[in-house]
Order: structure tokens, then C-alpha cells, then sequence
């Protein structure tokens, strides 16, 4: 007889006894069968005791398991992930002896930077994207492969893949996952889907001197993601690679052989350097532009906006400008006036939180030369106060404001554009995990946000987590809509900081119990960092970016 075990399956709410070594794919079956289980597209993935797996795992144990699909984060990175694979066996197919580096999250896909020896075409493209349909529509499976650490970096040493090699050398691991594809062997970060026909839908087009691989919107995952230009964001990325190229590090592989060759000190001294060049140059622009009297700074969550305000600030008094900072905070409505949102609960993120027509008259009035008695927001009463400050500005004087909406037309609406500079800050993550394997930019930003909220506000690690959602979906309302308007773009992620947060992050992100639902965010946070040799703080300069987030800055928060 078949021995048994128990799975609890959240999407339905059923307990069912299955026979031991059944896959994900085949107890999903079961429970369509008996009960459907509502997803918006076929699982992609599956929590498993809130860890991320794909479907062919297979059960020995009682476990409580829930499918994921394309409308979240989580079944995403497993498409997008598998959908890599597809396009890098696609240029392995027509290009043998061609390259490929998965690089830039931008215009909402990835650009995909193609070596093939000439420039890249539009036939190039033509011709990827017919084979890639080949490969799906041909319904191969997907294998999953596991050998010791060292067989692994021999085979991919005879293929080629330093960088693959640099990263594996470096993990400490004694067995390594690779999957394998009709033959085609490749390494990947995470779970991967079962077979080729599961990819239903993908774009690849020219784009700038290599291609942009488009992914379904996670909103609407019967969609491509919407085409959006972001020529700006894409031109700070290339500059970061070119600082990349100046110290030598573009993979997570790199980047621990100078950690592990003692190059750290180097590393950090001249990273802070490119960043602090980069502010200066911010500062001579606004000084060259001699009708500027506002500056403003916006960034989504943990970006580093208010470093960067303050370094900027002390760039701007060397051109002989002095700094006014005000807070947008101060602005607010008075709460019961405050808009509410789909649940009907106050919508502090919107911008019509703000008092909108007192912050243009008081700038206008700011402008012309007279004196305005600043607001102060009581977030006690939730009452917008007199503060008794008083303001005028002298000719030498520059506002400096940071905010969410900073670059939102509609918080300067009748502000003379002349009068108007924009940055927008972000932790744009450049560095690699390898060429395969890009690490997303708003991971940096939680692991910051993770220390912080911990650091200064006693908030765990479990309740970031679990807030993040929310903070991402006021984001892509209220922020990245807008950050092409930026007249100046900055980056505030460091080559190294990984490295860094991870001896911060790691125990706050132990402390996540399995039995919570954050719990498969914390696990996937930290099987990442296992990748990255750690580098002390005691090296990191007093006024780095860095601090905000680390503590033991020399500025006053």
C-alpha cells in the first residue's frame, strides 16, 4: 500500500491526503478537480510551508501549500526568471559563439545588451523572438539539475560562463542547482516553471544598441507591461556601468573576490568619491542656471532622498548658494479634509493630502521677495498649525524641498518652470548576481528599509515586509510616473552596499517566524545574501549615503 501524507492547500481551504512523492503539478490537478481553485492565470509556483517552489517539487511530508500565480511579485520572478532562460537558449541556438548580459529593469522589461560581434538589428530581434516561440510552442520541459559546487563551476568553465564561474567560487556551497534546457545548461537564482508552454506571453524588440525583453503586467498579466521611454534612467544606468568599469566590479562574483583579496578599503574609498563627484556636478548645474530659486528632490521609499538633499545642500553653499530646506510634511490638510482611498481609509500617500493652493502662494509670495509664516503639521491632532517661522528670501537664497511628489507637475502648477529644478534619487542596483541574473533594484531598497524601520521606528522585520506592497503600489502612483521629469538624475546605491546591509539585515530577517506570511520574502532575502561575502561598516565614511540607513552618520536626521 501507498503510503500517504496530509496537504493543506490555503487557496481552497481543503485538506487532502495524496500519495507521498506526488509533484505540485499533480495535487494542483486534484484540487481543480474537486474544487477550483481561484487563480487569474495557471500557478506558475507554489509556497510550500511559505518557501518558494516550483511545481515539479515533490512531497514526502504533511504541507500547507498555496499556488501562486502571475498577479504577484513572487510568480512573476519565476516567469520573468524562466522566460531568461528561454531567450538565453534562443542566442545560444543562432548565435553560438554570442553573449548575452540580462541588465537594465527599464520601460518596464529588461534590456538585454547582446554580443554577437556587429551591431545588433532589427532582424536580430526578428529572428530571437521567432525561435523563442519555437522553444515554447516545442513544450520542452525544463530540468533541474543538482551536482557538487565544484562540477558545476568545471562544466561552466568549458562553457564560458565566467561569470557564473566567479560567483560559484565564491558561495561556499558544497551542491549547486543548475536547469538544464534541451540541452542547454544554465544557472539561475530561484525557482523555475516545468516546461516552455507555460510562457504564454513575452515581447523582444530593438532597443537602444541591444533588445528589450517585455514581461505581462503584473496588473493586468493578460498584457505586456506598458511601453514607457525612460531615457533618463536608462543613461544613469549606463553611467553606472562605466563606474562598474573603473573599479572593476560588475558581478556579486567580482565584488566578493575584492572582498576576499582585501580591496575593500579601495573599493569604498572610490565609490564615495564617483558619488560625491556626481552631487558636486548636480550642484554646478543648479549654479549655472541662474533663475533657479527651487530645488526639488523626490525618490521613492529608502532611496536615500534626505543624504542626498543634505549633500547636495553643502555642494550648493560651495557655488555660493545657500540652501533653504522645507518640509512638504508641514503641508498636509488638516486630516478629516485628507482624501480616502479604495477602502476608505485616509490616503495620506496621494498628493491631494497636501494643501496644494497654500504651497504655491506661499512660493509665489516666497518669490517676489515677501515674508510668509510657515506652517507646521501636528500629526497628533492631525491639524495643520502656525509654526511662528517666518521666511523671506535673500538673493542668494535656493529652496530645497524632498518628497514623493517633488517631481509631480501638479505641486508646482503655478510656479514658473524657469524657476524649477528636479532631482530624482534611487538605489538603482547596477551590480549583477552574474550575467544571467540581475538583483532588483527594490530589494536593495527593502533591505535598507528593513534596517531602518528597525534601527528608528521599532518596527520588525515581518512588519516592512509585510507593509511593502502597500508602499510599492503608492509608488508606481505617485513616484515613477514622474521620474522622467527629473532634470538631474542620482544614484544613490554603492557598488558595495550589499555587502554591507547584510550583516545588519540577516538577523532581522531570522526573526520572521515560518509560520507568518512574510515569511517567504524573508527567506528569499536572505538565501540572496548567502551569495555575498560580508564587509564591515567601521569602514564606511560618517557622511555616507550609506548611513542614513546603517546609523552613525555625521548629519542630524
Amino acid at each position: 500500500m501507498i503510503k500517504q501524507v496530509s496537504i493543506r492547500c490555503k487557496n481552497s481551504g481543503q485538506t487532502i491526503k495524496v500519495d507521498v512523492g506526488s509533484t505540485l503539478a499533480e495535487i494542483y490537478d486534484i484540487l481543480n478537480k474537486e474544487q477550483s481553485i481561484n487563480l487569474v492565470t495557471p500557478p506558475v509556483c507554489v509556497k510550500v510551508n511559505n518557501k518558494t517552489e516550483g511545481l515539479n517539487f515533490r512531497v514526502y511530508n504533511a504541507k500547507t501549500i498555496e499556488y501562486m500565480d502571475l498577479t504577484s511579485s513572487t510568480g512573476m520572478r519565476v516567469y520573468t526568471r524562466t522566460l531568461f532562460l528561454v531567450l538565453c537558449k534562443a542566442i545560444h541556438d543562432l548565435y553560438p559563439d554570442g553573449s548575452v548580459v540580462i541588465d537594465i529593469p527599464v520601460s518596464n522589461g529588461f534590456f538585454c545588451d547582446l554580443k554577437i560581434g556587429r551591431e545588433v538589428t532589427p532582424d536580430d530581434a526578428s529572428a530571437l523572438r521567432d525561435r523563442m516561440r519555437e522553444i515554447i510552442d516545442a513544450g520542452m520541459p525544463i530540468e533541474r539539475r543538482e551536482c557538487l559546487t565544484e562540477e558545476a563551476i568545471e562544466m561552466f568553465e568549458k562553457l564560458g560562463d565566467q561569470t557564473k564561474v566567479e560567483l560559484l567560487k565564491t558561495t561556499g556551497k558544497i551542491y549547486t542547482v543548475y536547469y538544464e534546457l534541451d540541452g542547454y545548461k544554465d544557472y539561475y537564482y530561484g525557482s523555475m516553471m516545468t516546461n516552455t508552454s507555460q510562457l504564454y506571453l513575452f515581447g523582444l524588440e530593438p532597443y537602444y544598441d541591444g533588445l528589450l525583453l517585455r514581461i505581462p503586467s503584473l496588473s493586468n498579466p493578460s498584457k505586456l507591461g506598458e511601453f514607457v521611454r525612460q531615457n533618463k534612467m536608462f543613461d544613469i544606468f549606463r553611467e553606472h556601468h562605466q563606474w562598474q568599469n573603473i573599479l572593476g566590479i560588475s558581478t556579486i562574483g567580482t565584488l566578493n573576490k575584492a572582498i576576499m583579496l582585501g580591496h575593500s578599503a579601495e573599493l569604498i574609498n572610490l565609490s564615495e568619491a564617483l558619488q560625491e563627484k556626481k552631487i558636486s556636478r548636480i550642484a554646478d548645474e543648479i549654479a549655472s542656471r541662474r533663475g533657479v530659486k527651487l530645488v526639488l528632490i523626490a525618490g521613492p521609499s529608502s532611496s536615500g532622498k534626505t543624504t542626498t538633499c543634505k549633500r547636495l545642500s553643502i555642494q550648493l553653499l560651495t557655488n555660493g548658494i545657500h540652501p533653504i530646506g522645507i518640509s512638504l510634511d508641514d503641508y498636509f490638510l488638516d486630516r478629516e479634509l485628507t482624501p480616502k482611498d479604495e477602502k476608505g481609509d485616509y490616503d495620506f500617500e496621494s498628493i491631494h493630502a497636501l494643501n496644494l493652493e497654500l504651497f504655491n502662494q506661499q512660493l509665489e509670495a516666497l518669490f517676489k521677495g515677501e515674508e510668509v509664516e510657515l506652517p507646521r503639521y501636528d500629526f497628533t491632532s492631525g491639524k495643520s498649525l502656525k509654526s511662528g517661522k517666518k521666511l523671506r528670501m535673500m538673493p542668494n537664497d535656493v529652496l530645497v524641498i524632498e518628497g514623493i511628489h517633488a517631481l509631480n507637475p501638479e505641486l508646482t502648477a503655478h510656479i514658473p518652470q524657469e524657476y524649477i529644478f528636479r532631482v530624482y534619487a534611487s538605489a538603482l542596483t547596477t551590480v549583477l548576481l552574474d550575467n544571467h541574473n540581475y538583483i532588483p533594484t527594490t530589494d536593495n531598497r527593502l533591505l535598507r528599509r528593513i534596517i531602518r524601520d528597525y534601527k528608528y521606528r521599532g518596527c520588525s522585520a515581518q512588519e516592512t515586509i509585510r507593509r511593502w506592497p502597500s508602499v510599492r503600489a503608492g509608488e508606481n502612483k505617485w513616484i515613477f510616473p514622474y521620474q522622467e521629469n527629473a532634470d538631474a538624475m542620482f544614484n544613490t546605491a554603492m557598488l558595495f552596499e550589499l555587502a554591507v546591509i547584510k550583516t545588519q539585515a540577516e538577523p532581522l530577517l531570522e526573526q520572521v517566524p515560518e509560520s507568518a506570511d512574510e515569511y517567504n520574502e524573508a527567506y528569499r532575502l536572505l538565501k540572496f545574501l548567502k551569495y555575498i561575502k560580508p564587509l564591515s561598516e567601521s569602514q564606511i565614511p560618517p557622511a555616507s549615503l550609506l548611513r542614513e540607513f546603517l546609523g552613525g552618520s555625521s548629519f542630524v536626521y
